[in-house]
């Protein structure tokens, strides 16, 4: 799917969150996000989800979906939805379930058989490290590692074509977050969806994200190319990474 911003701008009061006026994220391309706090990272994200109304402008989504030739805005329809995935933060779980409960109800609002769950599931073992399924442990009550597990993996278990993750390595732990690059690559290049990805860590970023997009003060200010991993003396440049 390609996902194109046309004169996006969002303010909150006297501060421009963002201001994009023409961007496009290609079809199967993983996209990394990174600046500072306050850069308007989640805005943007929370924009192109429809979650927050724009001041002006749209986000357009394009590209075939169940055979068929699709244009839309966000803010006009609901179908794409269908086959998007995100998690930005854990107001978007529900905590009075259990892993195991919110998964099933995932499932059964989509019409997938308990069967493919199981077999989805499974590919995400190693991820949950036996540490979510099983236990009868609301997710309320959950580490905020294993909160952001069960995000991830929520907004992988249907396939999406789009999939959106906000700092998807905060709170994991170092053979987590290794392990969720093995899987957002792994599944970028097996279905060819397009992945956006935000983070503060520029290591990670750089390792997985064949292209970059630098905001700051709601302003894309570069995009980057990396497709070997150049991006980061010039990001370690521009955020003065000292030794």
């Amino acid at each position: 799917m390609n996902i194109k911003i046309e004169n996006l701008k969002k303010t909150f009061g006297e501060k421009t969150a963002v201001d994009i006026t023409e961007y496009t994220i290609h079809d199967g391309e993983l996209l990394g996000l990174v600046g500072n706090n306050g850069a308007g990272k989640s805005t943007l994200f929370r924009l192109i989800l429809d979650l927050i109304k724009a001041d002006t402008g749209c986000v357009r989504i394009s590209g075939t979906a169940d055979g068929h030739d699709i244009d839309i805005d966000v803010t006009q329809t609901e179908q794409w939805k269908d086959w998007t995935g995100a998690y930005i933060d854990d107001s978007f779980l529900i905590d009075y379930l259990t892993p195991d409960e919110y998964f099933q109800f995932i499932a059964r609002i989509s019409g997938m058989a308990d069967e493919q769950l199981e077999a989805e599931l499974a590919k995400y073992e190693h991820f949950m490290a036996g540490e979510l399924l099983g236990h009868k442990k609301l997710i309320r009550n959950l580490s905020a590692g294993n909160k952001q597990k069960v995000g991830i993996v929520a907004a992988m278990l249907l396939r999406p074509q789009v999939l959106i993750l906000d700092e998807p390595f905060n709170f994991l732990d170092p053979t987590s977050q290794s392990l969720i690059k093995h899987l957002l690559t792994a599944y970028n290049k097996e279905t060819g969806a397009t992945i956006l990805v935000s983070s503060h860590n520029l290591n990670h970023t750089v390792d997985i994200c064949p292209r970059i997009a630098l905001l700051e003060n709601g302003h894309i200010i570069r995009d980057i190319a990396n497709p070997n991993g150049e991006a980061q003396q010039e990001l370690e440049d521009y955020f003065e990474v000292k030794e």
